[in-house]
């Protein structure tokens, strides 16, 4: 098995010992997304839906880089701090996501990276070469 990985400066670059993606056996997966600005590398003000617009414009930028949008995302896993945050993530996430519908598990967490609302990573299936 050969393992690719990927690397958008669009999204924030990896702050730790890991990859922003890996492309393996016809899938992409993605590390958490966390809602760093990719320009200055720190978490954008705001609320949860604030942070969650950051993180899924993230994601996208990872998916563009890899040639699959989100209707190619297969499974995703999205991690909140509080399961309070739930309505207003739901609702920025049904609206980017549009017609797209990957299977997905949604769980609180008793902390996330730079103590951040919402951190959310994905599994997308890559074309056919």
């Amino acid at each position: 098995m050969s393992l690719e990985t990927l690397h958008t400066d669009h999204a924030p670059k990896a702050i730790g010992p890991y990859a922003q993606a890996v492309k393996a056996n016809g899938f992409l997966f993605t590390a958490g997304q966390i809602p760093l600005h990719p320009v200055t590398m720190e978490v954008v003000d705001g609320d949860v839906a604030a942070q969650t617009e950051q993180v899924l414009a993230n994601l996208s930028a990872v998916l563009a880089e890899a040639g699959v949008t989100w209707n190619d995302v297969v499974k995703t896993t999205c991690f909140l701090r509080t399961m309070d945050d739930f309505a207003a993530f739901n609702g920025v996430y049904a609206r980017v996501l549009g017609e797209a519908r990957p299977a997905r598990s949604t769980v609180a967490v008793a902390g996330l990276p730079r103590n951040v609302s919402v951190e959310v990573e994905l599994i997308a299936a890559l074309p056919a070469r």
